[in-house]
């Protein structure tokens, strides 16, 4: 992230905190609504149940009176009292039809069913015999009457011989409803949802399709028993289902209940539609906070782009590069500040350069005329010498060779300073080896009576090979092991030369055991006119070094100086094919 520019970060934060925003608020969203959906179902299931009790109620006391009244009619008491199984079959049909009932039954006070009248035929006299006699042991007037796949709410009513209070029992009257798939779907659209009924753990009737019955019965056999009165999930095929199941009166361990489901696949579908939409719209939020993002982040950015550019030409030395004009905020400020601090420090510049442009000539003037002081007056004492016509021819001779070696240190100095005028040339640079050029200049130095004694050994690691430039680079290393030399003890002196590779190029060490450099002078040891120790010393040497290392593409430094000596470090690029080729 360091080389993104302040735009592009701008653009992708506003992006991200968008794109962050957007699909937050549609999870939010969504989560809210499911949660609402979900709650919208419960309330439904509740609300289906609370309406199916409200119509059970209503239809058991329309049973309850119909059976009372069946019980009192006086046909009916007299078709009991001649107690003949067949008469009575046969004359209770018509009193089966005026109650309008699935289910109409007619018994002896013991329970022996003697008149049968079924909607389903499958439902046999014995069936009926059998469920009647465990309701008249339980003793209530209501019951469910249930055999194989026929389920029945009934109704039990006494039949009096007479008023009720003479006790005289003719018989037993039991009128009911059969529990089928058409009493379910008016009960499912009574409460809105699919619904199934149960006799314990056995699925008698539902309203969900014929393939998904055998699943639901599954599903139901593995609750427990405490889910009755409450509601739980169901997965029945690959659809999800909310159900509430609650036990129909009387409650007996082998009880009814009713079991109301609603769909949650088919109440999500809305939501599912309703995701679209908020994911299309939070697209649109997203593309329109880009929109936005590019435009507020190009009116921020645009100025500190300018501003950014007007640094950079400062920075190359260019003060003339149009500022834009800005408004009046910090940007504005901000660039108003720095136009007129480039406006001061071009000021302040122009003045230095002046005042440096004086000073550098006042010191070339003062160290030029003080190295050619000296040797103008050997010339002219020896020049006056000379000119005497007694001179012996010896005497003369050694006249001639020190005014000789006056004018050479005069063509050296002007030769140093002609080299250091010049601006970079270029280099004539071809494959060479260092090691023979250190040994070159080892050899030169060594050739010199004065430096014979001192010890000058060297140390290289692998090859140092590259395109450099031959001259120079002698005359780089020339300058700096004749500094050497002239800093050792011609006694003791000691002077190492290491060559080696480093992850920078061709490094080369000149290291030597001399008193060192000292202080004062250290930071500017590179600077012309510089000298310590040295009478005749110019101090160009070094500067002429710096500048022919710097035409190569190398550096020079002094690496560590002290009481026990200085190293001077060059560093050189390790090309393997001209510049010209490489570039």
């Amino acid at each position: 992230m360091n080389h993104i520019k302040l735009r592009t970060k701008l653009l992708l934060s506003l992006v991200f905190i968008s794109s962050l925003l957007a699909c937050t608020s549609v999870l939010i969203v969504r989560l809210r609504m499911e949660r609402k959906v979900r709650q919208d179902i419960n309330e439904a299931l509740r609300n289906s149940v609370v309406a199916f009790e409200d119509f059970q109620g209503r239809r058991e006391a329309a049973l309850a009176r119909s059976a009372g009244l069946l019980a009192d009619l006086p046909d009916l008491r007299a078709l009991m009292t001649t107690q003949d199984a067949a008469t009575i079959q046969d004359g209770s049909r018509g009193l089966w039809q005026l109650a309008g009932s699935d289910l109409f039954v007619l018994a002896e006070p013991t329970g022996e069913v003697v008149a049968l009248h079924a909607s389903a035929e499958g439902f046999t006299l014995r069936a009926a015999t059998a469920c009647l006699r465990r309701s008249l042991a339980t003793g209530e007037s209501r019951d469910w009457w249930f055999d194989k796949d026929y389920l029945y709410e009934v109704f039990l009513q006494p039949v009096y011989f007479g008023s009720p209070s003479a006790g005289v029992l003719l018989g037993v009257l039991v009128v009911g409803y059969r529990v089928a798939l058409p009493a379910a779907k008016e009960v499912s659209q009574i409460a809105s949802s699919e619904v199934a009924f149960r006799y314990g753990k056995s699925l008698v009737v539902t309203t969900l399709a014929p393939n998904q019955q055998t699943e639901l019965q599954s599903q139901l056999g593995r609750l427990r028993d405490d889910t009755d009165d409450s509601v739980f999930n169901l997965q029945i095929g690959r659809e999800r289902y909310v159900a509430a199941s609650v036990q129909l009166p009387p409650r007996r361990p082998l009880a009814v209940s009713l079991v109301v489901l609603k769909s949650y696949d088919r109440a999500m579908i809305f939501l599912r539609r309703l995701d679209r939409w908020l994911w299309g719209i939070g697209l649109f939020a997203v593309l329109a906070g880009v929109g936005l993002a590019f435009a507020i982040s190009h009116s921020v950015t645009r100025p500190l782009d300018n501003l950014l550019s007007g640094v950079r030409a400062l920075e190359s030395g260019n003060f003339r590069y149009p500022l834009l004009p800005t408004g009046r905020d910090e940007v504005g400020e901000l660039t108003g500040a720095f136009k007129r601090m480039r406006d001061s420090l071009q000021a302040t510049q122009n003045e230095l350069l002046h005042a440096e442009r004086f000073a550098t000539i006042g010191r070339m003037a003062s160290a030029i005329s003080h190295d050619l002081r000296h040797p103008l007056a050997a010339i002219l004492a020896y020049a006056e010498f000379l000119s005497e016509g007694n001179l012996p021819e010896t005497q003369r001779k050694d006249f001639h060779d020190e005014i000789r070696s006056a004018v050479n240190r005069m063509s050296e100095l002007t030769g140093s300073l002609l080299e250091l005028s010049k601006a970079r040339e270029k280099t004539r640079r071809r494959y060479c080896r260092i090691e023979d050029s250190v040994r070159r200049v080892i050899q030169s130095a060594q050739a010199r009576p004065e430096f014979r004694r001192i010890g000058i050994s060297v140390w290289q690691d692998g090859p140092c090979e590259g395109w450099f430039d031959p001259a120079k680079l002698e005359r780089v290393l020339h300058n700096l092991l004749l500094n050497a030399c002239e800093a050792v003890s011609t006694e003791s002196g000691l002077i190492e030369v290491r060559i080696g590779q480093s992850p920078q190029g061709i490094e080369v060490r000149i290291a030597d055991n001399g008193p060192g450099i000292p202080e004062s002078i250290l930071h500017t040891i590179f600077q012309p006119f510089i000298s310590y120790g040295k009478d005749n010393g110019t101090g160009l040497g070094l500067a002429i070094a710096q500048k022919m290392v710097e035409d190569q593409g190398g550096m020079i430094e002094v690496e560590q100086t002290g009481p026990g000596g200085t190293t001077f470090r060059l560093t050189f690029p390790a090309l393997s094919v001209p510049p010209e080729v490489n570039a």
